[in-house]
């Protein structure tokens, strides 16, 4: 599901203004998970403010500049990271020993790697639902939720992203399609998966760039050929298509519906929903759905919006939701 914000410019402050200003993190670093990957992690905004941790979607988007951007840095202590194969996480596209469960360790791993007791928790889209696995593995390390563009990996979650998703966007979703032989248009997961796991980059690179033109030109009410754009670029398009498709062939490596059961565990923990009404990407029955689950949480329905969190009225949201975190004790 949709990562994010592309890449920013210097003209960033006159397209967002919503949010806060742009800011350089105080630290970076390289934490080692295993023997074979590498994740990227950077702190920004006040040192000893209350912690906030960033999930970025996708799965394999990567985070951007732009999402340091959704809290006052006076007051938080702002953790934004790659996850495993994604952005600046090496090695970029990894599969091996990339699963849900994996990544849950690895934001513990983060957590204790920088000293934080408990934070609050920022995901969107593939961050709500990674968001939603870390809290109910580890409730007592959160401090709230924020949640954007719901999506709890059923199946026909999946299925309406790869099929149903014509109905709405026929050209687009001809485009994604028709990159396929024919004969191979009717199981178009397993088809661009092959390709993609394909270790040659002139079988995998033009598999995810269709891939990724697909996702981007879905992802807004409103046509936004420079977010389209963001996701043909080689580093984002492969890891977005490439873990993408793996996690989808694996069934987000969780059973149908663990999401919702876990969900006592959580229901003390103060969160809030944000949804916009015209999202196509992660379509707003399965936010209805888990507020329907969840009633204590805020819910905010964004009814001028599709799914990019920059789209103004969800930015301006998220900035809110942030701010009235603020407020808690």
């Amino acid at each position: 599901m949709i990562a994010g914000p592309p890449q920013t410019d210097s003209h960033e402050m006159a397209e967002y203004p919503e949010l806060f200003p742009e800011i350089e993190p105080y630290e970076t670093g390289k934490l080692p998970l295993d023997s074979r990957h590498v994740m990227y992690w950077e702190q920004c905004g006040r040192r000893d403010g209350v912690p906030v941790v960033f999930l970025h979607g996708g799965p394999g988007s990567g985070a951007s500049p732009t999402h340091r951007r959704f809290f006052d840095p006076t007051h938080y202590r702002i953790v934004v990271y790659d996850q495993r194969g994604a952005g600046r996480s090496t090695p970029l596209g990894e599969l091996v020993d990339n699963t849900t469960h994996h990544l849950v360790a690895d934001i513990e791993m983060l957590r204790r790697h920088l000293g934080i007791e408990r934070w609050l928790v920022f995901g969107g889209s593939w961050g709500s639902t990674l968001a939603l696995a870390y809290a109910e593995a580890h409730p007592q390390r959160c401090t709230g939720l924020i949640l954007r563009g719901i999506f709890l990996g059923h199946r026909s979650e999946i299925d309406w992203f790869l099929y149903g998703n014509r109905t709405v966007f026929p050209e687009n979703w001809r485009a994604f399609a028709e990159y396929l032989p024919e004969d191979e248009r009717n199981d178009i997961l397993r088809h661009y998966h092959r390709r993609l796991i394909d270790p040659d980059p002139q079988a995998h690179m033009p598999a995810a760039r269709a891939w990724g033109r697909y996702e981007g030109s879905c992802s807004t009410l409103l046509p936004n050929p420079e977010l389209v754009q963001s996701f043909l670029d080689d580093v984002r398009a492969l890891g977005i298509a490439r873990i993408e498709a793996h996690f989808f062939i694996n069934s987000l490596f969780m059973s149908e519906g663990k999401l919702l059961q876990g969900l006592p565990a959580i229901r003390h923990i103060p969160a809030t929903i944000i949804q916009g009404r015209y999202d196509m990407v992660c379509p707003i029955v399965t936010a209805d759905r888990l507020h329907q689950a969840w009633p204590e949480a805020a819910y905010r329905i964004i009814e001028d919006a599709g799914h990019s969190a920059l789209e103004p009225g969800i930015r301006r949201a998220l900035v809110d939701a942030s701010n009235d975190f603020k407020r808690m004790k």
